[in-house]
């Protein structure tokens, strides 16, 4: 699920990167889809 999630925020980064829409909103975005994703790594994966 953490892993779906950065995946969804890295790609509205990336549109909003590319269309210039956002501003620091954007950066903030991709902070966060980094830390989840570091997050899903350490956590490892569960059988949920």
């Amino acid at each position: 699920m953490l892993l779906w999630i950065a995946i969804v925020i890295a790609v509205l980064w990336l549109l909003g990167f590319i269309g210039n829409i956002g501003g620091g909103l954007i950066h903030l975005l991709l902070v966060v889809a980094v830390i989840v994703l570091i997050f899903h790594f350490i956590r490892g994966r569960s059988r949920v």
